[in-house]
Parts: C-alpha cells; structure tokens; sequence
C-alpha cells in the first residue's frame, strides 16, 4: 500500500490543528495526536527501498511539523516565570536534540542500501516515535504547569 500525497497532507494538517484547537482540552487533543501518530506510524512501515525519498519527505515533513509545534510550546514556556520555565526548557532541549538526530537519521535514510533499508526504516520510524512521544508528555506537563 503505496501513502498518497493528499492523505499525507491531510495528516499534517490535522497535527497543526490538533495545537490550535481551543475548545478541546489538552487531554482531547493529546488523545488525537496518539491516535494520528499510531495511523502515520502504520503508513511508514508500507515504504519500500524504491520508495525511500518519498519516505524520506514525508518524514521530513513530519519533523518539521513537530519542530513548529516545539516552538509554539516555547514561546508558552517564555511567558512562565520559576521553575516551572526553567524545568521546562530542560524538557524542550531534550526534546531539540532528539529533532537534531531523527535530522541525521532521515540524512542516512536517503543513503540508504538496499540491504539497510529496512533497519534504517525502523530507526527512523523509532525516533520518530519516541520524538512524538516525549512532545505529548512535555506538551502535557506544561500544560499542568503553566496556565494557558
């Protein structure tokens, strides 16, 4: 099963909302992102050696889309006073540096062999996860630490 464009669009789209939303509260909109994290997870793992650059793109996209909604959740952090703001910058830089090295997987995804692939496909995918999964639990935690 071959991911089409519009649907990877279509995921984007409803991530960058799920941030946006206002009148859900931020369990609801956690409960959606897992549940659209767990559809773009199955979409990956339909990519084939002959299709590692739209992997590749499409995970970029992903990364990026993350990476907005990291620095939305900064400038909530930089409005915090205390500990609260100091605690979650902490949080926040952990969270860059795993953005830096599914970066460097994605780069070693595009060289990929054909004998790798599927290796390199799962640690990306991995890192992938682990990066939406520590956005939610930072995302959660500043939320119950810092008024909206």
């Amino acid at each position: 099963m071959k991911p089409t464009t519009p649907l990877f669009i279509v995921l984007l789209t409803s991530l960058a909302l799920v941030g946006c939303e206002k009148e859900k509260s931020t369990s609801q909109q956690i409960d959606q992102l897992k549940v659209e994290t767990k559809q773009a997870a199955r979409d990956i793992n339909d990519y084939t050696f002959s299709q590692r650059a739209e992997f590749t793109t499409r995970m970029q996209a992903q990364l990026a889309a993350i990476n907005t909604d990291l620095n939305q959740l900064d400038a909530k952090i930089e409005k915090a006073g205390g500990t609260a703001k100091v605690e979650s910058q902490e949080k926040l830089r952990v969270l860059r540096e795993k953005t830096s090295q599914l970066g460097k997987q994605l780069d070693n995804a595009k060289d990929a062999t054909e004998s790798t692939w599927d290796s390199v496909k799962a640690g990306s995918k991995k890192g992938l996860t682990e990066l939406q999964d520590g956005f939610t639990q930072a995302r959660q935690w500043v939320s119950d630490k810092i008024a909206p």
